[in-house]
């Protein structure tokens, strides 16, 4: 199976990555990749950005060494309600928006309905484009009311590759599993993410791609395979 696109990626910007948006865009460019998302955590992370780094990212270029990149952000869940730790003014302004769970800033997690309904919120934010590793077990939710709501609201769950390397979201496998098998027989699409803190790991999908096939996934039904479908469900706002 073959990608054009990674649209979850960390430059130095977010205080604990490796890697600027040029060495990214190189690296892009000679993995075969025609798009990736530059997003940062929000300013709620620890050494993460502040808010004039996601308002001044139109200074970038559409384009760097030829890959379209997307301005965006991962932006952290604060509270119950599902806001986020940047207003809704500012994420209007950007190319694409991450949404997810972290722990300890600010929303940590309670019981699977309030998880739920928190999520829920979120997705019904119109800036929001994807839910951020939401196998996550640290976060249970309602898997179905999740996907069916992403699809009601044109969200992507996300199939995060870093999240079954063993260095963090231990246990996300079975969730992931689970979510995507949902998600397409309510005829609905995930996205995959690499989630990459170094250059090293862009474009990496290898895990990611043992959960599509377990969960009978197929190109189809993958944002990432085809620039019709990253037209269509991710540029397209």
């Amino acid at each position: 199976m073959k990608f054009i696109a990674d649209f979850h990626v960390h430059t130095v910007a977010s205080g604990h990555a490796y890697n600027t948006i040029y060495d990214y865009a190189d690296s892009a460019r000679k993995k075969g990749l025609k798009y990736i998302a530059m997003t940062d955590h929000g300013p709620a992370m620890a050494g993460g950005p502040h808010l004039y780094h996601f308002q001044n990212l139109r200074c970038l270029p559409e384009k760097i060494k030829g890959v379209k990149v997307l301005k965006g952000i991962e932006a952290n869940i604060t509270d119950l309600e599902g806001h986020l730790d940047v207003s809704d003014e500012n994420l209007s302004e950007l190319d694409i928006v991450i949404a997810s769970f972290h722990m300890h800033l600010g929303y940590s997690g309670i019981d699977r309905d309030k998880n739920t309904a928190a999520l829920i919120n979120v997705i019904r934010n119109p800036n929001v484009r994807i839910i951020g590793h939401p196998g996550n077990p640290q976060f249970p939710v309602d898997n179905e009311a999740i996907a069916a709501e992403c699809k009601k609201n044109r969200v992507f769950i996300e199939i995060n590759n870093s999240s079954f390397t063993g260095i963090v979201r231990l246990g996300s496998h079975d969730n992931c599993v689970d979510l995507a098998k949902i998600t397409k027989r309510m005829g609905w699409k995930v996205v995959f993410g690499s989630d990459s803190h170094c250059i090293d790991t862009l474009g990496r999908f290898d895990r990611s791609l043992e959960v599509a096939k377990e969960a009978g996934l197929t190109s189809h039904d993958i944002v990432n395979t085809s620039e019709r479908s990253v037209r269509e469900y991710i540029l397209k706002k």
